[in-house]
């Protein structure tokens, strides 16, 4: 299914044109190849992009338009994505070093957003509220403004989708800063969105430095809210700009989730998830299952088949439909991920499998590293408290509940956790007991965009998804209409006598 690159440039409030901004090498690096060189934005990119979405806006033929109408546009950009998935699959694959199995589901996944927050947005009422004295009391909901959408690497088609189709909904203009090691899907989006018949001005995609780009787009006046997915340092420093402008923002951060496998689980059931969890995306996932968590009546036998499990996992180039591991996203990357293994074993763990590169010779020149699993480690350890991201996973023995749950909740991060066992009541109450925003019970890394999704902590600060995703991008107003026909009697008003 080899494709072509379309020409690199990006995306000003409806206009293709050369960025102003350092080039951008998409870096295709299960091959250790290039793809193409973006033109990158600049700050005076973003500013004209922020100026020319103010005015679109706030243009009555989008601001008022009603809700049926605007969600027409959000079911067209759902269609051309559907037309387009091969397309973007491809193009993922080749930006990401993802499985094209994995980048079709993913980009399925975007069309089904954009006509998720469609339905929301035609079946989302304001209310009149109950009134507390002579008069009618309603509350509305108003477009923000114009929305400043960051996102990341290891997904950027459904990330994407998750900022830019509420954000829409809601009636607000967007612009989109992709990732520097994936800007290529963001850029297919546009050309979507464009043929979907978007006024113009509303929507922009920027692909360049976080330094140059995020820094302006984040301080920009007129940027009414930042949604944020990414790193937990760059997303306090975020928060700290947006603080100084009393700017709302959304933060997805990052996730050191812990799973947690009790002696009256399902074994083959969990192995199959934990496997899923924590080594599909060859890791690169925020919800990651990276701290497993095993009941030590079973430990042995359960880490022992888990291993075993393990070893067969095919890794391989991401066009081969039998991959289940592929490349990691950058060669940088996965000197970050060996660093991380190098400081499990400085720490005392041990590598049960993996913590290597694959010696296969159609592997060597790509980005790949085998899914590994280390012990011998506690909760305190380096490679237990920090984000890896990437296929690394730390097992290490519980004895009861309130011991599990006392390290499952001992670290910075509170994005989400994993339960396996037969005991649905134990599983809540565990459930109900961890610090993180989703819990899967005998299941993982399932999502449904009906379904809120965010974290606590240093995982970062609101929720995306679900019907009050798109409340998340607008704001509340209320009226009061009188109904008594009366002056107010504090004014004793009209004078008598």
């Amino acid at each position: 299914m080899e494709q072509q690159f379309r020409n690199d440039r990006i995306f000003v409030a409806g206009a293709w044109r050369q960025g102003r901004g350092a080039e951008i090498t998409s870096s295709f690096a299960a091959e250790g190849t290039d793809n193409t060189v973006v033109s990158g934005a600049s700050a005076a990119d973003v500013d004209e992009a922020i100026e020319k979405a103010r005015a679109a806006q706030a243009n009555p033929a989008w601001r008022g338009l009603k809700p049926q109408d605007r969600a027409t546009y959000l079911y067209k950009i759902s269609d051309g994505i559907t037309a387009n998935i091969e397309r973007i699959a491809w193009v993922q694959c080749r930006d990401t070093s993802k499985t094209l199995t994995e980048t079709r589901a993913l980009a399925a996944s975007a069309a089904a957003t954009f006509r998720y927050f469609g339905a929301v947005l035609e079946t989302s009422d304001d209310v009149l509220t109950v009134p507390r004295g002579a008069y009618q009391t309603m509350s509305v909901h108003e477009p923000l403004g114009v929305v400043a959408a960051i996102t990341p690497w290891n997904s950027p088609i459904a990330s994407d989708a998750q900022k830019v189709a509420p954000a829409l909904a809601a009636g607000n203009a967007v612009v989109l800063k992709p990732a520097s090691w994936s800007p290529l899907v963001s850029l297919e989006l546009a050309r979507i969105i464009e043929e979907a018949g978007l006024p113009t001005g509303l929507f922009s995609v920027l692909p360049g430095s976080g330094r140059e780009v995020g820094n302006r787009l984040v301080a920009h006046p007129d940027i009414s809210k930042v949604s944020f997915t990414g790193g937990t340092s760059t997303g306090r420093h975020l928060a700290r700009v947006a603080a100084e402008k009393l700017m709302p923002v959304s933060l997805e951060l990052g996730g050191k989730s812990p799973t947690i496998v009790f002696e009256d689980c399902d074994e083959d059931l969990a192995i199959a998830g934990i496997l899923f969890g924590i080594f599909s995306s060859s890791g690169q996932s925020c919800i990651a299952g990276s701290r497993l968590f095993v009941q030590r009546s079973i430990y042995d036998r359960f880490v022992a088949r888990l291993v075993a499990a393990t070893e067969r996992l095919r890794v391989g180039h991401p066009f081969d439909a039998d991959t289940q591991v592929s490349s990691l996203v950058h060669p940088d990357h996965r000197l970050t991920v060996e660093d991380y293994v190098a400081k499990g074993l400085e720490d005392g763990g041990e590598v049960l499998t993996g913590g290597e590169r694959p010696d296969a010779p159609n592997l060597a020149t790509g980005a790949y590293f085998a899914p590994t699993i280390i012990s011998g480690l506690n909760n305190k350890a380096r490679i237990c408290r920090e984000e890896i991201f990437g296929p690394v996973l730390v097992v290490l023995p519980f004895d009861d509940e309130e011991d599990v749950i006392a390290q499952a909740n001992d670290n910075d991060y509170g994005l989400a956790c994993g339960v396996w066992s037969k005991d649905y009541p134990k599983s809540l109450r565990v459930g109900a007991a961890i610090r993180a925003g989703t819990v899967w019970i005998n299941t993982y890394k399932q999502f449904s965009i009906s379904t809120p999704f965010g974290g606590d902590g240093d995982s970062g600060l609101g929720r995306e998804k679900g019907r009050d995703g798109l409340r998340a991008y607008q704001r509340q107003k209320s009226f009061y209409t009188d109904l008594s026909g009366q002056p107010h009697p504090w004014a004793r008003w009209p004078a008598r006598g």
